[in-house]
């Protein structure tokens, strides 16, 4: 049977076996579709495809299909094709090769312990990155301060303003109503030994020397700290940063530093806003609920709180303010381009922030109280 310039035929000469020849191509694949489904198994051995002179894929599909009815292997019509068509027919028959699902992995420890151990690497990583941009942020600070005229003062006030001004109501209100818990439940813990006038203590020592700097860090980690890399970030993703140093100057010098310093000023000043605030907390709550008047708050304060609390507190600010500004900053100049990766590197920046200002706090409690400080 021909269709059109295709064929296949029983070879009467061969004992009946099948022989394709001609054009094995899409335009006659329908009539050899149909000549191969009426198909017996009584061929005599594999059918012989020598005679095809032009094949494609659908041909080549057509072939597989043959020696699936004539019930031989699809390597011995490929050994009786013309060299030119043995590479189409094995690719098409290694594309119709069914794909043998890989069994699902066993569950290991080995998995969980990679996992950590990644982790790990990852943040080693980071680590030292940070290391290493806060030994660039140094040198361009000391390059600064050893030619003052290179200092950006209009953008660092600028700065000092966004960091410390617009969040000062924001962090004396936190730290008033923390202060108020505080005062409410220690009053309610010591109310049942008789000593709620040692709540004036508990208010006045906490936000002295943790919670007035620690509550202020934590804030502006969260607010300046993405900002610096919402800000850096969306000049990297437009390529203002190459163009800063096309321009011939120095971005960390342009950006950082200016930010850094605002930082340095800003920190100190709204921790002790909050210890104040966080004081008033206490008095309103002492006062309200447990008759001790202000006057009296205020003397017990005098009395029993060394300046050396307050002092110990505050040295942890320019600390804390060095940590918030690199790690806002360099994620910053982490992100990729677009807007997507602006969003994590904010998020991590965030993160990374608030985890090392609770470590850096819990580490500085630590060593004062060995110090006996």
């Amino acid at each position: 049977m021909t269709a059109g310039h295709a064929g296949l035929d029983a070879d009467t000469n061969a004992n009946g076996r099948l022989r394709a020849h001609g054009e094995w191509t899409l335009p006659q694949a329908a009539a050899l579709d149909v000549r191969i489904a009426s198909l017996g198994r009584s061929a005599a051995g594999p059918p012989d495809a020598a005679g095809v002179s032009r094949l494609d894929s659908a041909g080549a599909l057509l072939l597989l299909r043959l020696a699936q009815a004539a019930g031989c292997d699809p390597e011995a019509i490929e050994a009786r094709l013309a060299p030119r068509w043995r590479a189409l027919f094995a690719r098409v028959r290694a594309a119709q090769a069914p794909s043998s699902t890989p069994a699902a992995p066993a569950v290991s420890w080995r998995e969980p312990v990679a996992r950590v151990g990644a982790a790990v690497e990852r943040a080693a990583g980071q680590g030292l990155q940070l290391l290493g941009f806060l030994g660039l942020s140094l040198q361009a600070l000391a390059g600064s301060l050893l030619r003052p005229a290179r200092l950006r003062l209009t953008a660092t006030v600028h700065h000092i303003e966004q960091v410390g001004l617009d969040a000062l109501p924001l962090v004396a209100l936190l730290s008033f109503l923390v202060g108020a818990v505080v005062a409410f439940l220690g009053a309610t813990v010591l109310k049942d030994f008789g000593a709620e006038l040692w709540v004036v203590e508990l208010v006045s020592f906490s936000f002295m020397r943790e919670f007035g700097v620690l509550l202020t860090a934590i804030l502006l980690a969260g607010r300046t700290a993405s900002a610096f890399t919402a800000q850096i970030g969306a000049m990297k993703a437009r390529e203002e940063i190459d163009a800063i140093r096309t321009l011939g100057l120095d971005p960390i010098e342009l950006l950082v530093i200016p930010r850094l310093l605002a930082l340095l000023v800003a920190l100190p000043l709204l921790s002790f806003v909050a210890v104040i605030a966080g004081g008033l907390g206490g008095v309103a709550v002492c006062a309200l609920s447990l008759g001790i008047t202000p006057d009296l708050f205020y003397a017990r304060l005098e009395e029993t709180i060394e300046v050396r609390h307050f002092l110990t507190g505050l040295s942890k600010a320019p600390l804390f303010a060095f940590v918030i500004a690199l790690i806002g900053c360099l994620e910053g100049f982490k992100v990729a381009g677009s807007a997507q990766s602006v969003g994590e590197r904010t998020t991590s920046s965030v993160v990374q922030a608030i985890f090392l200002v609770i470590l850096i706090d819990a580490l500085a409690a630590v060593f004062f109280m060995e110090m006996g400080w």
